[in-house]
């Protein structure tokens, strides 16, 4: 994976503001589309409807564009940084997550919530399943990619290792080339001195 340019100080802050927040949203919104499901598959008579095309709502105005821009700027923040896309097994992991995660609020959550609204408007039975286990899963994954985020756990990939290997490796090269340049200077320098001295 390309390693973009860094990112200046200002820049970062401001797409790492974005990112926090965005990705706090959708802990949240998964939340209320829980407490929604619940609602609905406890009194069906009384909240399914209501509680359903809230669903719906918050699928067609929400989930997406939140969804898109936490991987957005995620993307960004570990691409535009030296923590890298593929050096940290945690970067990696919660990429990954939150690809799955976007795919299936784009190909399942949000047809599922189109449906179970068209039902209840035509008088149809909801199973409470349906659009239980999604915000209960989507919820449950949020928080472990919000506590991976902050403990940062697992250390790096083999990939990691192996620019750190390079890095180093550079590193030590370049510098025994100076001590060298510095040897080869010096010497010549004393060369040229002692051509100079009278015989």
């Amino acid at each position: 994976m390309p390693q973009l340019p860094q990112l200046p100080r200002p820049a970062r802050r401001a797409v790492l503001v974005v990112h926090v927040t965005v990705s706090v949203g959708w802990l949240g919104i998964s939340l209320c589309l829980l407490a929604l499901a619940i609602a609905g598959a406890r009194d069906p008579d009384a909240f399914a409807e209501p509680a359903y095309l809230s669903m719906k709502l918050f699928a067609d105005w929400l989930l997406l564009p939140v969804a898109l821009l936490s991987l957005g700027t995620g993307l960004v923040l570990s691409l535009g940084t030296a923590w890298g896309l593929a050096r940290y097994r945690w970067v990696y992991a919660k990429f990954w997550l939150t690809l799955a995660a976007t795919g299936l609020t784009v190909f399942s959550f949000k047809p599922g919530a189109t449906r179970a609204a068209a039902m209840v408007a035509a008088g149809e039975t909801v199973p409470s399943t349906d659009l239980l286990f999604p915000p209960a899963v989507s919820l449950a994954l949020y928080a472990f990619l919000t506590a991976i985020s902050v403990l940062k756990p697992w250390g790096q990939t083999r990939r990691g290792r192996r620019l750190r290997a390079a890095r180093t490796a550079k590193a030590r090269g370049t510098s025994r080339g100076g001590f060298t340049n510095n040897g080869d200077k010096a010497r010549n320098s004393v060369a040229a001195d002692r051509s100079r001295q009278p015989a």
